[in-house]
């Protein structure tokens, strides 16, 4: 297998698809479809429940966007756009709006609501269970 960290991140892995030259002496790798591979990753990235800093990276840099634009686009700053990319935590509905225009540019048709529901839905997965009881003094979180 091949690490493909070319990519920008840390997790892809390639079993077939590439091969490996000599250019000018130099070992290289070429891969087939990188263009393919690329919207494939992206789509991925875009169905996980939450989306890393390197995994923003990857997707703003698809979407063709520096940092500043993609600040511009969602109503934020370059600095927090930054941040975000080093740190990898960024609010929910920042995520989900990242994942939402990445799968708008691709497909130009992507259900939003339909997404929006997807990645709620997921969220609840990750929630804590809550347990509430009825005291003689009303309804209160379980200790």
């Amino acid at each position: 297998m091949y690490h493909y960290t070319e990519s920008g991140l840390r997790n892809v892995w390639l079993t077939n698809g590439y091969t490996f030259k000599t250019i000018d002496g130099e070992a290289a790798v070429a891969i087939s479809g990188a263009d393919e591979l690329h919207e494939t990753i992206g789509r991925t990235l875009a169905h996980k429940p939450y989306l890393t800093g390197t995994e923003l990276r990857f997707l703003r840099k698809e979407l063709g966007l520096s940092q500043k634009r993609l600040a511009d686009l969602i109503g934020s700053t370059e600095q927090t756009v930054s941040l975000w990319e080093r740190k990898g935590r960024m609010p929910r509905g920042y995520d989900r709006l990242i994942r939402i225009l990445y799968l708008e540019s691709l497909d130009g048709n992507v259900k939003v609501q339909e997404m929006i529901d997807r990645l709620v839905d997921l969220d609840k997965r990750a929630e804590e269970k809550l347990v509430f009881e009825d005291t003689g003094n009303g309804w209160k979180k379980a200790a």
